[in-house]
């Protein structure tokens, strides 16, 4: 391939090696020469070489790996939450909360209508500001704090990813890794670094390898981690505030996603001297997934930069949406429903993970919508013969961003089941993993 690029200029350089890409010549995964290979080839300074790869990162073209070396960028879509299109197959896969469990609208809606929002009027309604100032402070220890609206948590993140860092920068996540975040990092051309997932959430020593690595943003989960179910202990949030402590300006975004509904306490990294912070809280998990607002509680700097994004004119979130948010968290029967749903689907998972290990496939629940359930054989396997009895479900290599075993893992959405249907999910699980040479391990569960 050195012998087919041309140039002797780095515009010239990068301009051969988009055309290899822009005519299939080069495919994404494809890898590219070295820099030094690439220079002696050409006959230029290295230097030149550098150059031309930084132009071709900074259009997206391709990714620099470390050791791994400069490839073509991959553009092919990263699998996403929700219903499988024109599946007849029982969707256990969908990520999904119950719809029987979202609260209705109709009523509150009524009662928002009425004052007329115009250009130039401030960005966040002044009632959801009051009432989402004592949600966040109740959680942070930071006291200076700017309040932001988005239209949802992963706007937020994109939003907060994009103005701080630029192509190519490298940024901490979970593995195994909420789908939409691996789609985020991957769409602003960012490079991923993974730091594994314990039975007590982000790994400290993960964390500090990854900031070694020089990762300027650390997108983290404190809360039923997807797809494991994982909630940050407080032992190792306070080892994480420490490994974090050393790097005040790294931009830290905790996704408390499942926030009202979690049964576990909320432990955060964020330490009260971090200097670039952002908690950002989504409604979609109990209000549903419809309504499209998160708030984000940053560090002033962060939260200035964050609102220009977000000037009125332009993208504000709907003042409508805003007040029809207030009308709902703030209605005690709403809350009462929240708390219910909350119930339910920490039980439904404890109970199909009691089903799976008394069949001999041992689970525990977390916390969250889904359950994350290991395998003693690879979990593509267990799928496919899980869709022969009728069943789709979502095998662990999605979340997978490559340091830990996600190929044993399935994870599942099973609190919609009914008793006969959960009954059968198990079986035929337990039946996938001996067809495909596992060992089951009934267990009695008290």
């Amino acid at each position: 391939m050195t012998t087919e690029i041309t140039g002797r200029s780095a515009a010239e350089i990068a301009a051969s090696v988009r055309e290899f890409i822009e005519r299939g010549s080069l495919q994404p995964g494809d890898a590219l020469p070295s820099v030094r290979a690439l220079a002696d080839g050409l006959g230029v300074n290295r230097n030149t070489a550098v150059a031309a790869y930084r132009q071709l990162t900074q259009a997206g073209l391709v990714v620099t790996l470390g050791r791994g070396g400069t490839r073509v960028a991959d553009r092919s879509t990263v699998a996403q939450e929700g219903y499988a299109p024109d599946s007849v197959l029982r969707d256990v896969a969908t990520g999904n909360p119950d719809p029987e469990l979202i609260p209705d609208p109709s009523t509150a809606l009524a009662g928002v209508v009425g004052h007329r929002v115009l250009y130039g009027e401030p960005v966040i309604d002044h009632g959801l500001e009051r009432w989402a100032d004592a949600w966040m402070r109740a959680d942070l220890a930071p006291a200076d704090l700017r309040l932001t609206v988005t239209s949802g948590a992963a706007d937020a993140v994109e939003r907060l990813l994009a103005q701080a860092l630029v192509r190519d920068d490298a940024v901490a996540l979970e593995d195994p890794c909420f789908l939409t975040s691996i789609h985020t990092v991957r769409v602003g051309g960012y490079r991923a670094v993974p730091v594994p997932v314990d039975e007590e959430g982000m790994t400290a020593a993960g964390l500090r390898a990854a900031l070694e690595q020089g990762v300027r943003a650390v997108v983290s989960t404190p809360r039923a981690q997807n797809p494991t179910g994982v909630s940050l202990s407080e032992r190792r949030a306070h080892e994480l505030r420490a490994v974090l402590s050393d790097h005040p300006y790294v931009l830290v975004i905790e996704d408390d996603h499942f926030s009202m509904l979690s049964r576990a306490p909320f432990h955060s990294l964020i330490g009260p001297e971090h200097r670039r912070w952002a908690l950002v809280r989504s409604v979609s998990k109990f209000l549903g997934p419809d309504m499209c607002l998160a708030v984000t509680a940053s560090d002033p700097d962060t939260g200035e930069r964050l609102a220009m994004r977000l000037t009125p004119g332009t993208t504000w979130v709907s003042h409508l949406l805003q007040r029809l948010t207030l009308a709902l968290v703030t209605d005690p029967a709403v809350a009462e429903g929240i708390t219910r749903a909350g119930a339910h689907y920490a039980d439904r998972n404890r109970a199909f993970a009691e089903l799976l290990t008394v069949h001999g496939v041992p689970t525990t629940a977390g916390d969250g919508l889904n359950l994350w359930v290991p395998l003693p054989v690879p979990a593509r396997e267990v799928s496919e013969r899980l869709m022969r009895r009728g069943w789709l479900a979502r095998t662990g290599d999605e979340f997978s961003l490559g340091t830990v075993p996600a190929s044993h893992r399935l994870r599942l959405t099973v609190h919609d089941l009914g008793d006969a249907e959960a009954d059968r999910l198990a079986a035929d699980i337990a039946a996938a993993v001996a067809a495909a040479g596992g060992e089951l391990r009934p267990a009695r569960v008290r």
